[in-house]
C-alpha cells in the first residue's frame, strides 16, 4: 500500500515537474493538470507578496538584521532544487580553514531529528545549538543533526559544523564556545537575520530560473532581479558554451564575479566500510541506483557517463529518510538482477541504517567540485575574505 501511495506520488509530480521547471511547457494540458496550475499560480502570487514584504521590512529596518562581528559567507541561490551547493560549501570552508581561519558552517540542518514545533512552543524551553562537529571530531550522527550538516562534518576536518533554525544563535555559539573567526551559512541568501558579509549564489546553467515562476507555480524562491546582491555568482553544472546563461544573470548584476564549475567524480567509497574505490572500477559494470534527492538524472547519468550500465534506478522524494526494509529491497533487487552493486549518492549513504552483510555491494559516488573557469575570481573572494589585497597578473 506504501509503495503504491507513494508510486501514485511520484507520477503527479513527473507530471507537473517538467511544467514548473521549463517555460513553454504548460500548454496543451489536461482541463485537470490546467485547474492545479491555476491554484499553484495563486498560492504562487501570494508567496511572491510574502517574500517581497518580508525583504522591504528588513530593508527599512522594521525587522532587525544582526551582524556578529565576523566575516559571515551567505551561499545559497534563488531557486529550489539541486544547484550543487554542497560540494560549493565544502571548498569555501576548506580553501579558508586551509588559510588559518577559524571556520564554522552554520545549518538549519533540513529535515533533522527534533521536537515537533507545538512542543518546543508548549514549554518554551530554549535549547543550546547542536554541535555535529566542533572542529576536532564528528559528535552527531545525521539523523541527529541533519544530512549534509552531517557529510560536511565527515569531510571537513577542522571546521566546525553547527546547526540551529536560529542561525544568529549559532553564529554567537560558534563564535564563544568555539572560537571561530569566520562563519559560512549554508543556504542563506534568503536569511536576512543574520548580516553577510559576502553573497555567494549558485546557478544550475542546465536550468537557470525554471519557468521563472515563483514556488510553487515554478522554482524560483525569490525573484531573478534579486541576483544583484551577489557579489560573486557560482554557474554549476557546466557542459560547454554558457554564454547565454551568462548574458541573463548579466542582466540583473554586472558587477558580480562568476565562477564557471562542475560537479566531477572524485571516487567510489563503500557506504559502511568507507573502502575506497577508483572511478574506474565502474568501466564495465552493471549497476543499480538507489537515491533520494533533487536531481537524481544527473547522479544517474554520470554513471552512465563512467563507463556503468545502469540496468535499475529507484527514486525518493529529497531528502528521505531509508527504512532498512528500503535499503534490503534495493540490495536483493540488485542481487537479483545480477549486476555488480547497488550505487548510491553520498547525500544518500548517510542516511542508510546500518547493516553487518549484504548480498551485494552498496557504494557511493563522492562528487567534488572543479572550477574550469574564474579561479582568480574565486581566489580574490578569498583574499577579501581573509582582509588581503587581491593581485591580478
Amino acid at each position: 500500500m506504501r509503495k503504491a501511495k507513494q508510486n501514485g506520488i511520484e507520477r503527479l509530480e513527473n507530471a507537473l515537474v517538467r511544467i514548473i521547471q521549463e517555460k513553454g511547457a504548460d500548454s496543451d494540458q489536461p482541463f485537470a493538470i490546467n485547474l492545479l496550475l491555476a491554484f499553484l499560480s495563486l498560492v504562487s502570487y501570494i508567496f511572491s507578496c510574502v517574500v517581497s514584504v518580508r525583504g522591504f521590512l528588513y530593508r527599512i529596518g522594521v525587522m532587525r538584521t544582526y551582524p556578529l562581528g565576523v566575516q559571515v559567507i551567505s551561499i545559497g541561490n534563488v531557486t529550489a532544487g539541486g544547484t550543487g551547493k554542497t560540494p560549493v560549501t565544502e571548498i569555501f570552508a576548506r580553501t579558508l580553514a586551509q588559510e588559518g581561519r577559524k571556520v564554522a558552517i552554520l545549518s538549519r540542518g533540513y529535515r533533522r531529528k527534533e521536537a515537533p514545533w507545538w512542543k518546543r512552543m508548549l514549554t518554551g524551553i530554549v535549547e543550546p545549538p547542536l554541535v555535529v562537529s566542533d572542529a576536532r571530531r564528528v559528535l552527531l550522527d545525521s539523523e541527529t543533526g541533519g544530512d549534509e550538516p552531517y557529510m560536511l562534518a565527515s569531510n571537513l576536518p577542522g571546521v566546525a559544523v553547527v546547526v540551529d533554525r536560529n542561525r544568529v544563535k549559532a553564529g554567537r555559539y560558534a563564535i564563544k564556545r568555539l572560537g571561530c573567526d569566520t562563519l559560512i551559512l549554508d543556504d542563506g541568501f534568503q536569511y536576512y537575520k543574520l548580516k553577510h558579509s559576502i553573497e555567494v549564489v549558485l546557478v544550475d546553467s542546465t536550468n537557470p530560473f525554471g519557468n521563472g515562476r515563483m514556488l510553487p507555480r515554478g522554482i524560483l524562491r525569490e525573484p531573478v532581479r534579486h541576483l544583484k546582491r551577489a557579489d560573486i555568482i557560482f554557474l554549476t553544472k557546466c557542459r560547454g558554451d554558457v554564454s547565454s546563461v551568462k548574458e541573463e544573470i548579466r542582466r540583473y548584476n554586472d558587477k558580480a564575479e562568476i565562477v564557471e564549475c562542475r560537479h566531477q567524480p572524485k571516487s567510489l567509497k563503500d557506504v559502511w566500510s568507507r573502502e575506497e574505490y577508483p572511478l574506474s572500477w565502474l568501466e564495465g559494470k552493471t549497476t543499480c541506483t538507489l537515491s533520494g534527492i533533487a536531481s537524481p538524472k544527473g547522479f544517474e547519468n554520470s554513471l552512465r557517463n563512467l563507463g556503468a550500465k545502469v540496468v535499475w534506478c529507484e527514486r525518493y522524494a529529497d531528502h528521505h529518510r531509508y527504512a532498512s526494509s528500503e535499503i534490503l529491497y534495493a540490495l536483493n533487487r540488485t542481487a537479483d538482477m545480477g549486476a555488480d552493486a547497488l550505487i548510491t549518492t553520498e547525500k544518500d549513504a548517510v542516511r542508510f541504517p546500518r547493516f553487518e552483510t549484504t548480498p551485494v555491494k552498496c557504494l557511493y559516488l563522492r562528487i567534488a567540485i572543479e572550477i574550469i573557469s574564474g579561479a582568480e575570481s574565486f581566489a580574490s573572494i578569498i583574499n577579501r575574505i581573509c582582509f588581503r589585497s587581491s593581485r591580478r597578473t
